[in-house]
C-alpha cells in the first residue's frame, strides 16, 4: 500500500491552485527546485502522470484531477482534527455559505456579535443558492452553510436556525390579484435553478394549476425588486428580506398559503466536521433540534 506523504499533497495542491511551480514556491516559501522534486517524486510514487507540461504551463491528468479531490479533503480533515485538539480559542478563517436572504435579513447582526467575541476569526461569507451552496460545502469549499429545507444527503448534518415567511410581490400595475388565478399568463421573476424558494415556488404554482407566461431569471433580490417594481412580473421573497427594503409603494405584497409560511433555515455541516468556531457559532444561533 502507498502511503502520500500529507505534506505532498499540500504542495501538489498548492501547484494546481497557483497554476505554475514558480508561484507555488512563492506562496509556500520554498525554492522552486524543491516544489518540482516534490511534484516528480509526488508521480514518481503513485506511478501516475498528474500534470500535462506545455512549455511553462500546467494543466492537470485524469488522475492529477482524481488525485486533487482527494488532497483537498485530506488537507482540510487535517486542519480540522488540528483545530478540534487544540485548546486555543476560536481563530482562523470560517468559510461560512448562505442564501442571499439569509446574508442580508440574519446574519448581519449576528455575525457583529460572534467578531466582537472572537475577533481572531476571519469568516470568509459567500452567497449562492441552495443548491450551489450544498455543492460547495461537499467539495469542502465552505465549512458550514444556512439553507432552506429540506436538504438530503445523509452525510450532511442540519439544525434549524430560522424560520421564513414566503410573500408574493405583485407589481402595483396588476390588477388587483383577488386569487392566485389571476397570475396565470403572467411573467414570473425568480432566482435561477437551484434556488430553495424557487422549488417551493414552483411547486406551487403547479398546484393552484397557474402557468407562467414565461420565466425571468436574476440572480439578487435588488434585481427582482426592481423587475417587480417595474411591472415585469410577480414574484416571490420572505418576509424578513421585504422587511429591511421599503417597498411598501413599490408593489402588492400577498400573503402566501400556510405551507409557505414556516420554512426552515437550516445551519447546515458534513457529518463528522467539528471545530471551535463552528461550537461558538452556535453560541448566536436560535437553539433547535440537530438532525
Amino acid at each position: 500500500m502507498t502511503i502520500i506523504d500529507l505534506n505532498a499533497l499540500e504542495i501538489f495542491s498548492a501547484v494546481v491552485s497557483e497554476g505554475s511551480v514558480s508561484k507555488a514556491a512563492v506562496k509556500l516559501n520554498r525554492v522552486q527546485s524543491n516544489i518540482s522534486t516534490r511534484i516528480k517524486q509526488l508521480e514518481e510514487q503513485l506511478n501516475k502522470k498528474l500534470f500535462h507540461r506545455h512549455n511553462r504551463k500546467l494543466t492537470l491528468t485524469a488522475d492529477g484531477e482524481l488525485l486533487l479531490t482527494y488532497a483537498d479533503k485530506l488537507i482540510t480533515l487535517s486542519l480540522e482534527a488540528s483545530e478540534a485538539l487544540s485548546e486555543d480559542t476560536p481563530k482562523g478563517v470560517f468559510r461560512i455559505g448562505a442564501m442571499e436572504s439569509t446574508a442580508a435579513a440574519r446574519l448581519p447582526e449576528l455575525l457583529r456579535k460572534y467578531n466582537a467575541a472572537y475577533p481572531n476569526v476571519q469568516i470568509e461569507l459567500v452567497t449562492d443558492t441552495a443548491g450551489g451552496l450544498i455543492q460547495r460545502l461537499k467539495k469542502s469549499e465552505i465549512e458550514v452553510a444556512f439553507v432552506a429545507e429540506p436538504i438530503f444527503g445523509e452525510d450532511l448534518q442540519t439544525q434549524a436556525v430560522f424560520e421564513e415567511e414566503l410573500v408574493l410581490i405583485v407589481p402595483s400595475s396588476f390588477s388587483k390579484v383577488s386569487k392566485f388565478k389571476d397570475l396565470d399568463g403572467k411573467p414570473l421573476i425568480a432566482f435561477e435553478q437551484g434556488c430553495a424558494y424557487r422549488r417551493y415556488l414552483e411547486s406551487w404554482l403547479f398546484d393552484e394549476a397557474v402557468v407562467p407566461g414565461s420565466i425571468f431569471s436574476v440572480s439578487s433580490y435588488l434585481a427582482i425588486f426592481a423587475c417587480v417594481a417595474a411591472g415585469t412580473g410577480f414574484a416571490v421573497a420572505p418576509k424578513s428580506v421585504l422587511d429591511i427594503v421599503d417597498t411598501s409603494s413599490q408593489f402588492q405584497q400577498i400573503p402566501m398559503p400556510n405551507q409557505l409560511s414556516h420554512i426552515k433555515t437550516m445551519l447546515v455541516n458534513r457529518k463528522g466536521y467539528g471545530s471551535k468556531k463552528l461550537d461558538s457559532l452556535k453560541e448566536f444561533l436560535p437553539n433547535f433540534t440537530t438532525t
